[in-house]
């Protein structure tokens, strides 16, 4: 009895080291000791000051408790490092110093992300990680020819992301053999020559605009329209309606070299004759557009109250001295680059002399600069915004983009009218709009207008602010933020309560990183922990503002150290998984409205819930929360 009691046992022993063994051989090595290659790969850099904190040796970088800034792991089975976010942490060094022989040891790896820091260099050696499904560089000063067979062997590649550097030479040819390939951003280089064919069906966002491509656009890229084409004057086809010639196609002979150098030549001398003229103007100049030298003498100006009184003040948008204003009445006879470029004449025309001369009223300031409203000689009212570092793209590139903000034509986006562009100094002016933002109707007048915002009203605003959301994602599928800002502060409500959005689509003008993250996208969970944008970042924007206009609550959101307001994330996801949604609607649509509304605002409230996961893979993407709110009715 005892001997087979004993067998048995020992038997099932055996069995239980073999199962053990056998385990040990399927899974993958445990994220303890994945320290230690994040270490060398940090240690390497020049400058990594930022990762000090998080990154400490010994320390399980996957542990929720202590997690490292930056480093992502994989939720499945034994969790290990699959994605390394280091983006906007000031980080520097060259090709040289990033380790990427470190970066190999850690098995899990899908994606790599080093935007917006300071390295430079060639393109380092991140083929050599052949299981990456992203790599982001953009944002960097990386720089010289990336190989033709660079991507030959990274077949798993979904996103490569390498704008805004100074690569050049031509397209790496291996970029269209990666059959996976869903998301390709290029623009802002120095890329030259021909653009290869992109082919592959699983290609879904392209943006080569902004570099110097030569010839004739491959028919196979038709779908991607023109944007991703644009800032390469010497391009052709019919995707951007330029037909091409002989003399469109790249050539590398010496004739063509020797009349290439007479045109650099002749652009030079132009260059120094303007820089000469330029100069000698500039000394006769001494003032500033919005007068900053009498920024204290301006009246404060609180968007008025359906109740409001006339506040104009008599302060002048110009601020300058009799020598410049006879100076100033030469130079504007005829269009000059100190003047307005008028992008919309649907209000009429007007140029600088006319804002200069305009009284002016302080609307507010916000992260992207100060806003003013000027009563023009023409009878229009129009709103001056004085854009805050907003120096990243040269003339010709912010006259490319804010023309094109300029032709859009929606009922829930306001385009703006005109620009005015110095090195210093930049305005975008757009349109008055009478009742104000969907920010002070709703926390800030509680008159009559506050009281005709009921549920079809509420119900009409939230449906318009998401068909302009999905107009933005479809006209700027190539950007990283489609909008950027939406927050209730940036959406305006016309007489009949139609809702305007303004401030979007800035991201890719902004220089400084402090002014890039006074953009509320920046407020979503991933852009917080691992400085992560894309276009989900504007979808947790919209929920904010629908939980908002349901609830009738300030969003804590709102505030840079969230301390006031409500934090409407939580107490509505509390709200739902203790079953008191109703709890959560604005008392004031409730009273006098149909019952049978209730239950269709308890949805609109669970799509906000829905937009506003923290997860981002959970998050529903825009086209799925538009579909949801139009499903919506009264």
């Amino acid at each position: 009895m005892f001997l087979r009691y004993h067998d048995t046992n020992m038997a099932g022993v055996h069995f239980l080291l073999i199962s053990l063994l056998i385990f040990s051989l399927n899974v993958p090595s445990l994220s303890i000791g994945e320290d230690v290659p994040l270490l060398e790969f940090k240690e390497e850099l020049k400058v990594s000051s930022s990762l000090d904190s998080t990154w400490i040796k010994g320390t399980n970088p996957c542990d929720r408790s202590k997690k490292w800034v930056g480093v992502d792991c994989s939720e499945t089975g034994y969790k290990t490092v699959s994605g390394i976010f280091l983006m906007n942490l000031g980080l520097a060094g060259d090709a040289g110093d990033i380790d990427v022989e470190s970066l190999g040891n850690l098995e899990s790896l899908r994606a790599i992300s080093l935007e917006n820091n300071s390295f430079s260099g060639p393109i380092p050696d991140f083929n050599r990680l052949t299981s990456l499904k992203s790599l982001f560089l953009s944002g960097n000063h990386f720089s010289g020819e990336i190989p033709p067979g660079f991507f030959d062997n990274m077949v798993l590649l979904k996103k490569v992301e390498l704008a805004r550097n100074n690569f050049s030479g031509t397209i790496p040819e291996s970029l269209t053999k990666l059959k996976n390939l869903m998301d390709l951003k290029l623009q802002n280089n120095e890329f030259s020559g021909s653009i290869p064919s992109f082919a592959q069906d699983s290609l879904v966002l392209i943006d080569l605009s902004h570099n110097k491509l030569q010839g004739e656009i491959p028919p196979t890229m038709a779908r991607f329209k023109t944007a991703p084409f644009e800032g390469n004057p010497d391009l052709c086809g019919a995707i951007i309606l330029k037909q091409c010639t002989s003399t469109d196609q790249p050539t590398v002979s010496k004739g063509s070299n020797s009349s290439t150098t007479w045109v650099i030549l002749g652009i030079v001398v132009a260059l120094l004759l303007v820089t000469i003229l330029f100069k000698s103007k500039k000394t006769e100049e001494n003032f500033s557009v919005l007068g900053k030298e009498n920024m204290d003498e301006v009246v404060q100006v609180h968007i008025p109250s359906s109740n409001r009184r006339n506040l104009s003040s008599s302060k002048k948008i110009g601020s300058y001295n009799s020598r410049s204003h006879s100076s100033r009445r030469g130079s504007n006879q005829g269009k000059s680059d100190s003047d307005l470029v008028m992008i919309n004449e649907e209000r009429g025309v007007f140029g600088l002399q006319d804002l200069m001369k305009a009284a002016a009223e302080v609307l507010g300031s916000g992260g992207l600069g100060s806003a003013y409203k000027a009563h023009l000689g023409i009878g229009v009212t129009v709103v001056v915004k004085r854009l805050r570092d907003m120096n990243k793209l040269n003339k010709d590139s912010f006259d490319t983009e804010i023309r094109r903000l300029g032709r859009i034509r929606h009922r829930n986006i306001l385009p703006p009218l005109a620009y005015h562009f110095r090195k210093e100094e930049k305005l975008l002016v757009s349109e008055y709009v009478e009742k104000g933002s969907l920010l002070f109707l709703l926390h800030g007048d509680r008159g009559e207008v506050h009281s005709e915002l009921n549920w079809p009203t509420r119900l009409k605003i939230i449906k318009g602010v998401a068909r302009g959301m999905g107009y933005l994602h479809t006209e700027f599928a190539n950007y990283e933020l489609p909008h950027g800002n939406l927050k209730s502060s940036n959406i305006l409500l016309s007489s009949t309560y139609e809702p305007l959005l303004i401030d979007y689509a800035l991201y890719s003008l902004i220089s400084n990183t402090h002014s890039v993250q006074a953009l509320f996208a920046y407020k979503c969970p991933e852009a917080v922990l691992y400085q992560q944008l894309s276009p989900k970042n504007d979808v947790y924007c919209l929920g904010i503002v629908i939980l908002e206009v349901m609830s009738g609550k300030f969003p804590s959101q709102y505030l840079n150290n969230q301390k006031g307001g409500t934090d409407v994330v939580q107490w509505v996801r509390q709200a739902i998984s203790e079953g008191r949604v109703a709890e959560l609607i604005d008392p004031e649509i409730l009273n006098g409205s149909n019952s049978a509304w209730v239950d269709q605002m308890e949805k609109m409230l669970c799509i906000g819930a829905a937009c506003t996961e923290s997860d981002h893979d959970s998050r529903i993407e825009m086209r799925e929360a538009i579909r949801s709110i139009e499903e919506v009715h009264v």
